[in-house]
C-alpha cells in the first residue's frame, strides 16, 4: 500500500478519521431510519471518574449485558488514551471498543505528525466529535457514552470530561459515573467526597461506587470472588496512566467488605 498524496486543500494534516474517509477506507456514518430494531448487542455498564489531589483514579465494572442476560463477565472498560489521558465506555461495547482504538490512534497519529501531543482539551474535543459522529447509531439504540480523563500537564492537575449522544462535552469538577448503574455510584461517591484526597482514599471511594452500584443495578457486576473477576481501576497522573494491580484491587474489596459487615450494612 502506497501512501495517499494529498494537494493543499484537501490535506487531513493531524486528523487520522479525517485521513481514513478521505481514502476510503472509512465511510462517512450513514443515516438509518431505525425502523428495525438492533439485533441483541453486548452493553458495558457502570464506569466511574473522580479527581484526587494528583490525579484522578477511573474505574469501571466488568459486566457486559445483552438484554436481561449476562453476556460477558470479565470485559474491560477502562483504557489507556495515551500516556496521561484515559477513555471509559458504556453503551454498545464492540462499537466502543472500536471507537477507543480509533481514539488511540488519532492521539498518536497528530503526535507524530506535530511533533507534540494534542493538549488535553483537544483530547477531549476529538472524541466528542467522534461520540457525535455515532449519532445516527445511537439513534438506533447502539449508544456509545464515555468518560475521558486525563492529567492536564499545563494547569497541573486532573480533570474529567462526560459527553452527551450529541457528541455534547461538559467538564466535571470533581466526579462522575455513568452507565446503568452510575445514578448509585455517584450517590455513594458523593457521600464520601472530600477535595484534595488522597490517592489510596480516592481509589477506595471509587470501589465503594462500584460496589453499591452493583448491589442495586443488576447489570452491574460486583466483585466475583469465585472467578477472581474485580472491576478495573487506574489512576492518572504526572507520571502517567497506570493500571491498580487487580491483587490490590481484590484486597481492597475484600476490606470494604470486612468493615461493612462490622457496621451492620448487608453484604
Amino acid at each position: 500500500m502506497t501512501l495517499p498524496v494529498f494537494d493543499p486543500g484537501r490535506d487531513p494534516g493531524p486528523d487520522f478519521s479525517e485521513l481514513l474517509r478521505r481514502t476510503g477506507w472509512r465511510p462517512d456514518p450513514g443515516g438509518g431510519s431505525g425502523a428495525t430494531p438492533p439485533p441483541p448487542t453486548a452493553h458495558g455498564t457502570t464506569i466511574v471518574a473522580l479527581r484526587y489531589a494528583e490525579g484522578v483514579v477511573m474505574a469501571g465494572d466488568r459486566r457486559a449485558t445483552e438484554g436481561p442476560a449476562i453476556a460477558h463477565r470479565s470485559i474491560e472498560k477502562v483504557f489507556p488514551a495515551d500516556r496521561h489521558s484515559g477513555v471509559a465506555i458504556a453503551g454498545a461495547a464492540g462499537m466502543a471498543v472500536e471507537m477507543v482504538r480509533l481514539f488511540q490512534t488519532n492521539l498518536e497519529h497528530y503526535e507524530k505528525v506535530e511533533g507534540v501531543p494534542l493538549s488535553l482539551e483537544g483530547k477531549a474535543n476529538s472524541l466528542g466529535q467522534m461520540v457525535r459522529a455515532n449519532l445516527s447509531m445511537a439513534m438506533q439504540g447502539l449508544a456509545v457514552v464515555p468518560l475521558f480523563a486525563g492529567y492536564d500537564l499545563r494547569r497541573r492537575q486532573g480533570r474529567i470530561f462526560k459527553y452527551d449522544l450529541t457528541g455534547g462535552r461538559y467538564e466535571e469538577d470533581d466526579f462522575h459515573a455513568t452507565g446503568s448503574g452510575g445514578r448509585d455510584a455517584r450517590t455513594t461517591i458523593k457521600l464520601g467526597y472530600r477535595h484534595g484526597l488522597a490517592e489510596e482514599a480516592a481509589i477506595e471511594l471509587a470501589i465503594e461506587g462500584l460496589y453499591q452500584a452493583a448491589d442495586e443495578d443488576s447489570a452491574t457486576g460486583g466483585p466475583d470472588v469465585v472467578r477472581g473477576i474485580y472491576p478495573t481501576v487506574a489512576t492518572i497522573g504526572a507520571a502517567g496512566f497506570a493500571r491498580v494491580p487487580e491483587a490490590s484491587v481484590a484486597e481492597r474489596f475484600g476490606a470494604l467488605v470486612e468493615r461493612m459487615t462490622e457496621e451492620g450494612q448487608p453484604r
